[in-house]
């Protein structure tokens, strides 16, 4: 049997959740028997897990800064047209050389609009490529609201154009894809909600490193400094002043803030306050600490649900992100966390949410049911795709399916 070829393009551009979530889809993808190029636009992260997976390095960018006001390249100059052009004869010379089955292209067209000027002749070279590859977008849950008519009626567009598949990262009894994203019923008959994608985890902790302690955790850290710092001068304020708190910055928080961080720590503390830059043994942490405070990305959350913490979510909301202050926002409502927002942040109102979480009812044993929340994301894409790849080499088109309300189905 021939083995299918999927080109998943990625793009990261501040932090390294997107990454992450394409980095467990790719290696679901590989245990479904698909050949797998991971095309990354953004920056290398030392120690990504892409199991077998080739993976091909465009030209790295990065946003200007935390509103995603344009884009740099690793030198921090701002891209021009030759930059732009120079990347996209990269990106197609990779498509051609691969001959893939099928495209994944991760986040467009809902997002990353700035890279319409590559993109958009990747996805028109598939288009008229014979046999034709099939062409399906990896979205997440939450999206960052539009509210402009037209910005809405051009992403419909070229949905309706280009792809066969608009595969959600999510569940619909959590939150629905329409709750951001206004044109939900014009592409209805493209969406398959494939569960939560959850970096796989074992079913309990391998040791007891972290038993008992306070993890603050920043994501990539590239915004996780106000986070951190906060959360050092809220420590003698809270009930969990005794134990000890352990500060993950990420590997992309600037260096010069993790040494301003350590020398803020309390004198003569002494192992009260750890500060690390990275835990390959992150879950385990998750799973024994005695609460969590962290920002409310899609992949924290996931890992929070799966370790039943106690959790304290300060949603970053910088720019004009509405993503996390919504999905944590959620959480909250069904008692499963403290919530304080980033504009009101202080160690007063963190120490508060801290000792509120402590009031909390226990998490169920082995986190959320998951009767209750799908979190087989992973294995229910790479199912999904292996589907449509197989159809595309035997040159038949992807059937379009009947509008269901949701759930994953081929």
């Amino acid at each position: 049997m021939t083995q299918h070829r999927i080109f998943f393009y990625v793009q990261h551009l501040l932090g390294i959740g997107h990454l992450h979530r394409a980095a467990a889809i790719a290696r679901a993808l590989q245990a479904e028997g698909l050949d797998v190029f991971f095309v990354s636009g953004g920056v290398p992260v030392t120690g990504l897990d892409l199991g077998g997976a080739e993976l091909v390095q465009l030209p790295p960018a990065l946003a200007a800064d935390a509103a995603f006001s344009g884009l740099v390249d690793v030198e921090g100059r701002p891209v021009d047209d030759a930059w732009k052009a120079d990347r996209r004869a990269a990106l197609l010379d990779a498509f051609t050389r691969i001959e893939p089955q099928l495209l994944l292209v991760e986040l467009f067209p809902f997002g990353r609009r700035q890279f319409r000027f590559e993109l958009l002749p990747l996805l028109e070279a598939a288009r008229q490529r014979r046999p034709r590859p099939a062409c399906v977008s990896s979205v997440r849950d939450i999206l960052v609201a539009k509210k402009d008519p037209a910005r809405l009626a051009e992403t419909v567009a070229v949905a309706r154009r280009y792809f066969d598949r608009i595969l959600v990262h999510g569940d619909p009894r959590l939150v629905r894809f329409e709750e951001t994203f206004g044109a939900a019923a014009e592409i209805d008959d493209l969406l398959c909600y494939t569960g939560y994608v959850v970096n796989e985890q074992p079913s309990t902790p391998s040791g007891d490193n972290g038993r008992g302690e306070v993890l603050v955790s920043a994501g990539g850290g590239a915004v996780g400094e106000t986070l951190l710092r906060t959360a050092l001068a809220a420590r003698p304020l809270s009930r969990l002043a005794a134990a000890r708190w352990r500060l993950i910055t990420g590997t992309n928080m600037p260096a010069q803030a993790v040494v301003e961080l350590t020398a803020a720590l309390p004198p003569g503390d002494v192992g009260g306050v750890v500060i690390e830059r990275f835990r390959h043994d992150f879950q385990d942490l998750l799973r024994n600490c005695r609460l969590s405070i962290s920002q409310g990305g899609y992949n924290t959350v996931m890992e929070l649900l799966c370790a039943g913490a106690p959790a304290v979510i300060v949603p970053f909301a910088g720019g004009q992100e509405t993503e996390q202050a919504l999905r944590a926002r959620l959480l909250a409502d069904r008692d499963l966390c403290a919530v304080v927002d980033e504009a009101r942040l202080t160690p007063e109102s963190l120490a508060a949410a801290v000792d509120a979480a402590l009031e909390r009812a226990p998490a169920r044993p082995g986190g959320i049911n998951l009767g209750d929340i799908d979190l087989g994301g992973a294995a229910g894409t790479a199912r999904l795709v292996a589907a449509l790849a197989a159809r595309a080499g035997e040159g038949q088109p992807a059937q379009r399916h009947a509008p269901n309300g949701g759930r994953l189905r081929e």
